[in-house]
């Protein structure tokens, strides 16, 4: 499957014993690709996948990939501190029967930059599905830069590149270095439009699982080069992220599902439930949003 288009960053929806609750999540799941959908990522910061177990990882892997039944790409996170443990989780979901997988790498020593090189390529060429390199320096360490994909250029299947430090002139530099080698998606903290203007394959979001359909209609909008048509709607999906980033990714996205009727649970500790105000904040940005 071709990796690109709308891209749904899924939450993971645990109860309190710890069990992953695979109703809730195929619920979303059908509800997502019926809406438009082009993809699916388990496992990312939306996913709470820091404060996943690799048993809960495992059984969220497997219920997204039961659930898609092949109708759109599953391409879920590869979260580590150690290249053994990225790598055996990597070749796990492989045997799941994944599309491709997105590869984090989480510090707590520095590492050099040859070290952050030798993990993703070590980690890539363990599979034979394409991989795309996740930086988040919010989150995970092992921040993007041009010398770093000197390195990893020649992995043929290390294929796109999410970057989420909101640094676009980064992404345009990468564009001037390596041309058309590494595929662009679009992240919550850049403005997706933008990355689409500058040839970008698509938008992999969270607020794409409590939008979807608009998600959709932006990316293809933007694909497609109707930038006046895409831009009121931009600025109205932006009005949600700008609440979302205020009060935590994965918190509001997991809140806007329980608002539509999705009992995906409260984030995981420890972190702690929204407050009142700030769910009355996204409930009042998702029907802005809706509306128009």
């Amino acid at each position: 499957m071709e990796l690109q288009g709308t891209f749904a960053y899924l939450v993971s929806p645990i109860r309190p014993d710890g069990s992953v609750d695979t109703a809730v999540h195929d619920r979303l799941v059908h509800h997502l690709i019926a809406s438009g959908v082009e993809g699916l990522t388990p496992l990312g910061s939306t996913g709470e996948v820091a404060y996943l177990t690799a048993e809960q990882r495992r059984a969220v892997v497997a219920a997204t990939v039961k659930s898609a039944s092949g109708r759109v790409p599953v391409v879920p996170g590869v979260e580590a501190f150690s290249t053994a443990s990225a790598i055996a989780q990597a070749r796990s979901y492989e045997a799941m029967g994944v599309d491709g997988l997105v590869l984090m790498l989480s510090t707590y020593f520095p590492v050099s930059p040859a070290g952050t090189a030798s993990y993703f390529r070590d980690v890539a060429r363990s599979v034979a599905i394409p991989v795309g390199l996740y930086f988040n320096p919010q989150f995970v360490g092992g921040g993007l830069s041009l010398d770093l994909l000197e390195r990893l250029q020649e992995i043929p299947n290390i294929q796109f590149i999410k970057e989420a430090s909101g640094n676009t002139g980064l992404l345009l530099s990468v564009q001037n270095r390596f041309g058309n080698r590494f595929r662009l998606f679009g992240a919550s903290a850049h403005i997706p439009l933008v990355i689409l203007m500058m040839g970008g394959v698509g938008w992999m979001g969270g607020p794409v699982c409590l939008l979807p359909e608009l998600s959709r209609r932006l990316v293809d909008l933007g694909r497609s080069g109707r930038i006046d048509e895409a831009w009121p709607l931009q600025r109205r999906l932006w009005a949600v992220n700008a609440v979302f980033q205020k009060h935590g990714l994965a918190a509001c996205v997991k809140a806007g599902l329980e608002m539509q009727g999705f009992a995906v649970g409260r984030p995981l500790a420890p972190q702690e439930p929204l407050s009142e105000a700030a769910e009355v904040e996204i409930r009042d940005a998702l029907a802005l949003a809706a509306e128009g």
